[in-house]
């Protein structure tokens, strides 16, 4: 049989084909026959695997199951026999009859057979496997049950999609075509998180997200147990955390933020929770499916379900309800200075430990403000007798007692990045969500860290145009951002890098109802980020992902998953050139098709059909539309092009942007650029509680009449208009005279997003420099639920005419 070896842009352009040479070359795969029984005259189908495996070899024909196919073991360990259990349902449901399952040790001479075999491999890590596939049969080989497992997940790919449904035809040949393939896991964690407080999911769909999980070759399930908005997990000892604490009154039909509290004659009905059975049973299918569930019971904070439930456990032993909706700051939370505190923990955390057999126990940690601790007398003497500084000690002393509690029952803390605060347990492992900065912190004082930014992966943020998207908390994370991100931050030696385990996604439900709802916000993020934590780093390749994911959504419309079909928004993307701009339009959907307009009106199907980058040299106001099957799909999408005089001015900074919100740095505001109605579209400059200053050096003389900057308002998002800007000029860049300044008319209690342009007019002026100060509110209003706390100002293109 004839062999060709690709290497990884071999892989890409393999799944790429479009040049007629490629084409006579399929062609002539299509059209071999082999002498091989089960070798088929019909198309081997594309090889279209999500994650990309590590190395793959296309060889000539393919190998069909048919009813005299049998399922080989090379021996009767239960964990094989579950896994061939899977690929024999599988087949029952298209073709309606089930492959003879064999146990035979020496099984390398036979033919029509798909073999699954256990083997003494160093080469091959737990994880690892190879699978290879001709005319006769298909062997997958792994040295772990977890890795012919995720064999079994590449060779179901590489069978018609119908196999993940339960529709019978007679008319559907299952072909597998020749492979060779050798694969392995880039990163041991690879996680999914859903929370079920602030909204519960029954039995069944936990089921479902965990099949999907391992669908997508990822390996832990993290589950939310525990948060201020409902208790979800049966304590036997402490039975009012499931009686009272999780229930709440229904306040459903109201916004999130904008729930009232219990009144002391209404009824807590919305809410749910697992039984001790419930769990082991779905510890049991998750397990089958080689999946870790980790679970999370808070502590300090997040616990005003356990607090309404026992009162004692707070510093104030006051009565609560459970919130029905949004709480902030969280200032009701577990006293530090109680030992009956830690003896309550104890005993929940030792019967979630005998429900789950994880290394990890996740314990929170995050988002605990600590005024209570600050008034209350057994913290106060807790600190002072512990010869503690403060209250963020206090919760560092909080966070390694229970530590050294979880360590003496064998198991292994983690908690989200505030556990760093006042110092981080000798032996926790940190999950950064603030972005990567406390990654980086606890790796470089020698601790593990998982990667959760939320920039990059928080599922619960917006993937699409927001006007027409089901509303989401916030944020715009879409499927190639998910793709884009690296685990590794590039600060980190070699070294350091090992302590990175890997990366997940987490999906926070406070605007997420059902199951169908997770589906969606869940999916198909989930396989982007499986890509990016199983292939190789240097195997990542967007447009070749992009292609391959059309076959993925096949799958997932058999598997009844309610997946996004992603953003309809067109991203209106200019680069700066010289004295113009050269405008690039794009969608993240597979080949779209985009109408625009230049002249400010609404693009039609009628409307010009963009194919290659547009120059423009004049201000005006792009707009564009995505098009399907005829039809405008979204909503159109528009950016101003602000050509003026300073553009490509270099920018002097007093004190640089925040780095989470840059934009494109330096270059940012001079390069003609307006931003959309999204503060993190890549436009807007971000400035966390200061002023920004900046200097213009035009590198010459200028002459000009009219100045202006952008300014962004979205108080949901904690973003103010600042409170005036304020225009000077210089010759020798050191001198400067002010020559106007504009103050903000505009409330801070303006709802909504607002964008609005500062603008002066004067006689001619002349100068080689300007200095533009934009004065921030730097603290959000005593109205605002961030009262006192920094506030964001944002700022896009300064324009110079």
């Amino acid at each position: 049989m004839a062999i060709k070896i690709l290497s990884i842009e071999q892989f890409n352009n393999f799944n790429n084909m479009k040049t007629a040479s490629s084409f006579i070359i399929l062609i002539s795969v299509f059209f071999m026959v082999s002498c091989s029984n089960n070798m088929q005259k019909s198309a081997i189908p594309e090889i279209e695997i999500i994650p990309a495996p590590v190395n793959l070899i296309t060889g000539e024909g393919s190998f069909a199951v048919n009813e005299n196919t049998v399922l080989l073991l090379n021996n009767d360990d239960q964990a094989l026999k579950n896994l061939v259990g899977f690929l024999s349902k599988a087949i029952y449901n298209v073709k309606g009859f089930s492959p003879k399952i064999k146990v035979n040790n020496a099984f390398d001479n036979k033919s029509n057979y798909i073999g699954f075999k256990l083997v003494a491999d160093d080469k091959l890590n737990g994880e690892a496997y190879t699978l290879n596939a001709d005319g006769e049969k298909v062997i997958i080989q792994a040295s772990k049950p977890a890795g012919l497992f995720y064999g079994l997940q590449t060779l179901l790919q590489l069978m018609p999609a119908e196999l993940y449904g339960d529709e019978k035809s007679a008319n559907i040949d299952i072909v597998i075509p020749a492979v060779q393939i050798k694969d392995e896991p880039r990163f041991s964690y690879r996680g999914m998180h859903l929370d079920v407080s602030r909204h519960f999911f029954p039995k069944e769909f936990i089921k479902k997200y965990i099949d999907l999980i391992a669908f997508n070759k990822m390996n832990v399930f993290h589950w939310h147990l525990v948060d201020d908005q409902g208790w979800r997990v049966e304590i036997k000892k402490y039975p009012k955390l499931t009686d009272i604490g999780a229930w709440r009154v229904d306040r459903e039909d109201k916004i999130w933020f904008k729930r009232e509290a219990q009144k002391p004659d209404e009824k807590a009905t919305y809410g749910g929770f697992y039984s001790q059975e419930d769990i082991r049973e779905i510890v049991a299918y998750a397990k089958d499916r080689y999946v870790t569930i980790i679970p999370e019971i808070e502590l300090p904070a997040h616990v005003m379900s356990a607090i309404a439930a026992y009162p004692q456990l707070s510093c104030t032993n006051e009565s609560i309800t459970v919130p029905p909706g949004s709480v902030w700051p969280i200032t009701n939370i577990y006293c530090a200075g109680k030992d009956s505190t830690f003896l309550f923990l104890e005993d929940v955390l030792t019967e979630v430990m005998n429900l789950f057999p994880s290394e990890y126990i996740h314990i929170g940690g995050d988002e605990a403000t600590k005024t209570n601790w600050e008034k209350c007398k057994h913290c106060q003497k807790r600190i002072k007798t512990e010869g503690l500084g403060n209250v963020e000690e206090l919760q560092s002393y909080f966070i390694k007692r229970i530590e050294k509690f979880l360590v003496s029952k064998g198991r292994k803390l983690i908690g989200w990045d505030e556990i760093l605060e006042g110092g981080l347990a000798p032996e926790a492992t940190v999950m950064s969500w603030r972005g990567i900065r406390g990654g980086i912190a606890a790796v470089k004082s020698g601790h593990d860290a998982v990667m959760t930014p939320n920039s990059y992966c928080y599922f619960d943020h917006y993937q699409g145009d927001k006007k027409i998207e089901p509303v989401a908390i916030g944020g715009y994370t879409t499927l190639k951002k998910v793709y884009s991100y690296e685990p590794i931050p590039d600060e980190l030696t070699e070294q350091e890098a090992k302590h990175i385990l890997g990366a997940q996604a987490n999906v926070w439900t406070e605007y997420i109802y059902d199951g169908k709802q997770v589906e969606y916000m869940s999916v198909p993020r989930m396989s982007a980020l499986a890509e990016v934590v199983w292939s190789p780093k240097e195997k990542k390749d967007w447009d070749n992902f992009n292609r391959r994911m059309q076959k993925q959504f096949i799958r997932y419309k058999y598997m009844d998953v309610n997946y996004s079909k992603g953003t309809t928004k067109v991203d209106i993307n200019p680069l700066f050139s010289g004295d113009s701009i050269l405008v690039e339009f794009y969608n993240e959907r597979y080949n779209p098709e985009i109408h625009y307009t230049l002249d400010g009106n609404a693009p039609t199907v009628e409307s010009p059909v963009y194919s290659s980058p547009i120059t423009i040299s004049e201000t005006l106001t792009l707009k564009a539309v995505l098009v399907d099957k005829g039809k405008i799909i979204g909503n159109p999408s528009e950016k101003l092009i602000a050509q003026h005089k300073a553009m490509g001015a270099k920018v002097v900074y007093a004190e640089l942007y925040d780095e989470k919100y840059k934009a494109k740095a330096e270059l940012n505001l001079t390069d003609g650029m307006t931003g959309t109605d999204s503060h993190n579209d890549g436009y807007w400059q971000g400035f966390d509680g200061y002023d920004m200053e900046v200097v213009l050096d035009f590198g010459k003389s200028l002459d000009f009449a009219k100045l202006s900057v952008g300014c962004y308002q979205n108080q949901k998002s904690w973003i103010f208009l600042p409170n005036s800007v304020e225009f000077s000029i210089s010759d020798d860049g050191e001198n400067f005279i002010s020559i106007g300044v504009i103050k903000n008319n505009v409330p801070a209690e303006e709802k909504g997003i607002i964008i609005k342009r500062f603008k002066l007019e004067t006689e001619l002026q002349k100068a080689n420099y300007l200095k533009v100060k934009v004065k921030a509110l730097k603290t959000c209003p005593e109205w605002h639920s961030g009262a006192g706390e920094k506030s964001w100002l944002f700022v896009d293109e300064i324009t110079v005419d």
